[in-house]
């Protein structure tokens, strides 16, 4: 009797659902000789974010510091985030394919100094948005650096205001790496040092949904340095902060890695040349960091509660070299014997004057200079160490490496019989034999 009734139950039930799916099919049949498929959708869209009210109610009751609800929601969007307000980075697993809740812009992402950065962003599950300028195989190479769609490249005309906007427009963080130590026929430093930082500053102020603005200087910056450059990186600061107070400034030091623009260049010309010129005799002194040391520093920035929200930060490593021990070093690794040639800086300045001179004035371009760049010259006649009352990566929490050792492993493609040609004082030692 009870199993009758049961069956009794279900059928009426079934064929009061096909009645309501045939009425809602008739509906829709009716509707569609009226409106489009597209207004159906809207509608439908519409409908169901009317009646989850109720849900998006219960999120405004989060506090703004929530990871989730709080200050990712559109209602908290400001020009930049309040200091403390919490942490940027959503809790979650980590790693590619989690999502962090960062949307970044990053500036210069194609450099030298950008792909380090690009990797770590995207191996903690960010999204980066990569303008560039070039041909489209300029960003080919970080595209690999990330999960599926989170690498997304997007041609831009830094010079054009509308084209800045467009890359930024769905950001929530602008990183700007945007920088050039020697000047072109089309661009000059005051151009891409100061002009360029700051408009972005100016359109991430106007865009309203920019949580953290972070700009890569140079240590050393500074409108009494002799250096045009370090000029142009000051005043670049200085406008920032007048736009963005709440910005974050990195100032790295001479950077080393793969691609670097110091030791590359000395080992090319070595080779070629069969001697070094040393500028100055070599005496001024440096503290060379690891680029991907800086690169953490910029993740570590974003990843705290805040706290690095309108301060400046000197970036150097834990070792001071001068000129000529960085050279010994780089000799030590090629495995050459070093041949130094001594190039006063009058005379220096003598071998790198005429392309600062005919740059435009020839109608054709002039090769980029590398160890001979007037600017870069004046900026080695004094030392670029980083202040005693600075903050550096210890406040970032980071322990920069060493450069002896594996920061610059990659000059070993300079020995001209493989990498395991020549010998080294250890090696020459014989080892105890086996027992």
């Amino acid at each position: 009797m009870i199993l009758i009734r049961y069956v009794g139950a279900r059928r009426k039930l079934e064929h009061t659902s096909s009645i309501f799916i045939v009425s809602q099919i008739s509906r829709l049949l009716h509707v569609s000789g009226l409106e489009t498929m597209q207004t159906i959708s809207r509608r439908l869209a519409r409908e169901n974010l009317s009646s989850r009210s109720a849900i998006y109610s219960l999120k405004s009751l989060h506090p703004i510091s929530d990871p989730y609800y709080g200050a990712y929601d559109r209602r908290y969007a400001s020009t930049l985030t309040t200091k403390g307000v919490g942490h940027l980075v959503r809790k979650g697993t980590g790693g590619r394919s989690s999502v962090s809740g960062i949307v970044a812009t990053v500036f210069g992402a194609t450099g030298f100094l950008g792909r380090y950065l690009v990797q770590q962003l995207a191996k903690m599950g960010s999204q980066v948005l990569v303008p560039f300028r070039g041909s489209e195989d300029s960003p080919r190479h970080l595209k690999l650096m990330g999960d599926l769609g989170q690498i997304v490249p997007m041609k831009y005309n830094p010079r054009d205001e509308n084209s800045i906007k467009a890359v930024m427009a769905k950001a929530n963080v602008v990183i700007n790496l945007i920088g050039r130590e020697y000047e072109t026929r089309n661009y000059s430093f005051e151009e891409v040092n100061h002009h360029m930082a700051e408009q972005l500053a100016k359109i991430s102020k106007e865009h309203g949904g920019i949580m953290r603005f972070i700009q890569l200087s140079c240590l050393g910056a500074s409108k009494s340095s002799p250096s045009r450059m370090l000029q142009a990186k000051a005043a670049a600061e200085e406008s920032i902060l007048r736009e963005l107070p709440e910005a974050t400034i990195l100032r790295p030091a001479v950077m080393v890695g793969t691609e670097d623009r110091i030791l590359n260049p000395w080992a090319q010309f070595a080779k070629k040349y069969n001697f070094l010129p040393i500028i100055g005799g070599g005496s001024t002194k440096m503290q060379p960091v690891y680029v991907a040391d800086v690169a953490s520093a910029v993740v570590a920035a974003l990843k705290d509660d805040g706290s690095s929200m309108g301060k400046l930060y000197e970036l150097g490593g834990p070792d001071i070299y001068t000129i000529h021990q960085l050279a010994e070093l780089m000799y030590e690794v090629i495995r050459e014997w070093p041949h130094y040639v001594n190039v006063p800086f009058p005379i220096a300045k003598a071998i790198s004057t005429p392309r600062d001179i005919f740059l435009n004035k020839v109608p054709f371009p002039l090769p980029s200079p590398s160890i001979f760049n007037l600017d870069m010259i004046k900026a080695l006649s004094s030392d670029k160490l980083v202040s005693e009352d600075a903050l550096t990566f210890n406040d970032l929490g980071i322990v920069p490496h060493k450069v002896k050792g594996y920061p610059i492993e990659y000059l070993i493609q300079y020995r001209k019989g493989g990498p395991n040609y020549g010998s080294t004082v250890s090696e020459r030692v014989n080892p105890e034999p086996f027992p």
